[in-house]
């Protein structure tokens, strides 16, 4: 049978859904095409969503824990994993199943199957039942996303060696834990395992955990997480993996390791992320796929085949579900017949770890290796009211400004609440504010987004809080 259809989506993650809805209320007729029950992807079934579930249950139990300081003391706290387990499958399915009723209340076909391409203008779809249905488009856009990176050294389908899917399904307390790989996917993970009481250790390549991250920011989260973590291990790698019933074997390498052959309950691999793009078919299109496995595309994320378009994790990096929102955007407007390019001056970037980590534009690291001349202004939270009220001083917010306009080309923050803050830097510097902007704009009090205005103040010598007329310049 062939359904005919104006767009076909393929993949319904953030990127798929999105273009699959906004196409829909522009009056296309659309189909979206997913292996899973209800749209939502990786995001919403096995990352963004369960895993901050788990992360905001790892921040309640550590203030527990640390609330004695207040002069507020509780028991240990009795963790029921099977409870766990199913509130944050409730919030998966909340998330989820609301997706679908938007999908249903769109009149979307929504199709559960593998789509396969049969040319640049048909999909074949074999359905959760067997049967195969064939949808013509005008349109296609993939959106399928990407799956944990295995390397062949650390490969194994033994269950005490974890992906980052397998360590959301919290079914157990291991005693150790290995995380090999000390990136956002790493640390975040990493951290729940802690706070359920688990020794973790930490086995990073580099010299840096979230190595390409701004060290000023690093710096703060690698002091709280060294302190909850048993170990961490930096220019480190695992050599050998050895799994069986009771536990693993590894093999270390690096500077720091004292002892090279460790026993663990469980190893996590969370070595980043590699695009889906072995569609079936696709090599029968004019589709480009670079060497690391992303389809290229332009400015309206359109591919080498012009009926086709490619967006999120599949079109490149960052690999991040904001992005693909903004993407799904793009290439549906495009579609429609709008001019419009994918074209942002900043994408904001957020490690959930506690503290959370958050920046958007230029680095102070990014400035120097391109040789572009910045001023650096840093606020220290230890100077802000709200910080000492949540006992959280531990952050501190930065920015990175363009010496002779005094234009914001980068801000970064480390601290409770990052990801909420950084919000205000994107806009920033979309619109080209320049320092004087923020610290004209009146900010609540007291709130951890004064933070921001403090940081403009400092620049220009007039902190309130923080006693600085100098500033500090980065050639």
């Amino acid at each position: 049978m062939t359904q005919p259809a104006r767009v076909a989506v393929i993949g319904a993650g953030p990127g798929g859904y999105t273009a699959a809805f906004l196409a829909a209320d522009l009056g296309l007729t659309v189909t979206l095409i997913d292996e899973a029950p209800d749209p939502g992807g990786v995001c919403l079934y096995r990352g963004c969503m369960p895993s901050k579930a788990l992360l905001h249950v790892a921040k309640v139990l550590t203030e527990a824990r640390e609330s004695a300081e207040w002069g507020v003391t509780f028991a240990e706290p009795d963790i029921d994993l099977e409870r766990l387990q199913s509130w944050k499958n409730t919030v998966v399915s909340t998330l989820t199943g609301g997706l679908g009723q938007l999908t249903r209340q769109r009149k979307i076909d929504y199709l559960e199957g593998r789509a396969s391409l049969v040319d640049w203008h048909t999909a074949a779809v074999t359905m959760k039942d067997g049967t195969t249905r064939q949808v013509s488009f005008d349109h296609g856009i993939l959106a399928t996303g990407s799956r944990p990176a295995r390397p062949a050294a650390l490969a194994s389908e033994h269950n005490r060696i974890l992906d980052s899917t397998a360590a959301l399904d919290v079914n157990r307390v291991p005693g150790r834990l290995l995380v090999v790989g000390g990136g956002y996917i790493g640390l975040e993970l990493g951290s729940v395992y802690a706070a359920l009481g688990t020794a973790v250790t930490v086995v990073e390549m580099t010299s840096t955990l979230l190595p390409g991250v701004d060290a000023d920011l690093v710096r703060v989260l690698s002091r709280r997480f060294g302190a909850v973590a048993e170990t961490v291990y930096l220019d480190t790698a695992v050599t050998q993996l050895t799994a069986d019933d009771e536990g693993v074997s590894v093999r270390l390498e690096g500077p720091q390791v004292a002892r090279e052959d460790q026993r663990f309950d469980e190893v996590l691999v969370a070595v980043g992320r590699v695009p889906n793009s072995e569609i079936a078919g696709l090599d029968g299109t004019s589709v480009e796929v670079d060497p690391r496995g992303f389809v290229r595309v332009d400015a309206q994320r359109r591919t080498a085949e012009p009926s086709l378009f490619a967006i999120g994790d599949l079109a490149g990096e960052p690999m991040l579900a904001h992005k693909a929102f903004h993407e799904a955007r793009v290439a549906v407007e495009t579609i429609a017949g709008h001019k419009v390019a994918f074209e942002p001056t900043v994408i904001p970037a957020v490690v959930f770890t506690d503290p959370e980590i958050a920046w958007c534009g230029l680095t102070e690291a990014q400035a120097k290796a391109e040789g572009t001349a910045v001023s650096i202004a840093r606020f220290p939270w230890g100077a802000s009211g709200r910080a000492v009220t949540l006992s959280r001083t531990d952050g501190m917010t930065k920015l990175v400004v363009e010496p002779e306009t005094e234009r914001v080309l980068g801000v970064g923050i480390v601290g409770t609440g990052a990801g909420e803050l950084i919000a205000e830097g994107v806009v920033a510097i979309e619109m080209g504010a320049t320092v004087e902007d923020l610290r004209a704009c009146i900010h609540p009090h007291p709130t951890l987004s004064e933070t921001l205005l403090e940081s403009a103040e400092s620049f220009l010598g007039l902190s309130t809080h923080v006693y600085k007329p100098k500033r500090l310049s980065s050639p």
